[in-house]
């Protein structure tokens, strides 16, 4: 049985938006024009070389029911929380910090010029798991396998490609690859229709789906996928860079108030009095 390339089925731009003590970033997933996308809940984007815009970071802060995955392509931050735990992230970097039943924490840069660009993605947490104990997996860029072949080149961060696996361990099925193609040069690559899938375009432009459907997307835009079992990408004679990533639907109800994402009403509230009374992480 052949495979059915999955097609483009909307079309999304990021909102400029101010978060932690004043950090300017792009809000992809998790506006008003894209709420979530089952089990994606955020997706933000900072990137900038005025200190003005980072330097304040994110000081400390909780979490609750769900994972952030901190993706550096430029500059360092320094990673701290209230369990004494510390990490450092530098260019080419990856944390998967698993928040479970709570941890409150800081992620703070630790420079003063020069461009600061990464991703930060919430993947949110199975209801059976939500109360899991927190974890963190600090990736460094040489753990990270690169796979580079006819003018396509893979960073694995999570899943597989071509015999090779992202260092990731995942609560649920997900893959998290970054994905630079030559001009006139094509990428494939099979994921589930039980997996929820999209793109984001970080750089130059590409066409996105079946060469009879194909849909343009360039820097700064998010294409999500529909049905199908196969992801296909073409470029032109410009090059393209974007990160592609898939995770299975979860399909249980979303509550969600700041920084706590749980399932019914009383568990939101039950964080927010946990936090309040200082048991959130213990």
């Amino acid at each position: 049985m052949s495979a059915k390339t999955r097609n483009v089925i909307r079309f999304v731009k990021g909102s400029p938006t101010m978060d932690g003590a004043g950090v300017n970033l792009t809000r992809v997933i998790g506006t008003r024009e894209l709420l979530d996308l089952d089990p994606f809940l955020l997706l933000d984007e900072f990137k900038s070389e005025e200190a003005k815009d980072y330097i304040a970071g994110f000081p400390s802060h909780p979490h609750r029911g769900f994972e952030t995955i901190t993706y550096l392509l430029h500059g360092n931050f320094r990673h701290r929380d209230s369990r004494g735990n510390e990490g450092f992230l530098t260019a080419g970097s990856v944390q998967w910090m698993t928040a479970g039943r709570g941890i409150i924490h800081s992620e703070m840069p630790e420079m003063t010029e020069g461009l600061v660009w990464g991703y930060q993605l919430w993947l949110n947490l199975p209801a059976k798991d939500k109360m899991t104990e927190p974890r963190y997996q600090d990736i460094a860029p040489d753990q990270i396998p690169v796979v580079d072949k006819a003018g396509v080149t893979v960073k694995v961060i999570a899943g597989d490609y071509r015999g090779q696996t992202g260092p990731s361990k995942t609560w649920i099925p997900a893959l998290y690859f970054d994905v630079s193609l030559a001009s006139n040069t094509s990428f494939e690559h099979p994921i589930p229709d039980e997996l929820t899938s999209f793109a984001y375009v970080i750089e130059g432009q590409a066409q996105f789906g079946s060469a009879e459907k194909s849909y343009p997307g360039q820097a700064g835009n998010l294409l999500i996928f529909g049905e199908g079992d196969d992801i296909e990408v073409a470029t032109g004679e410009s090059p393209a860079r974007f990160l592609l990533l898939a995770a299975k639907r979860l399909n249980e109800p979303i509550v969600r108030g700041g920084p706590f994402v749980m399932n019914t009403r009383e568990e939101l509230a039950q964080a927010f009095q946990d936090y309040q009374d200082g048991t959130l992480d213990q």
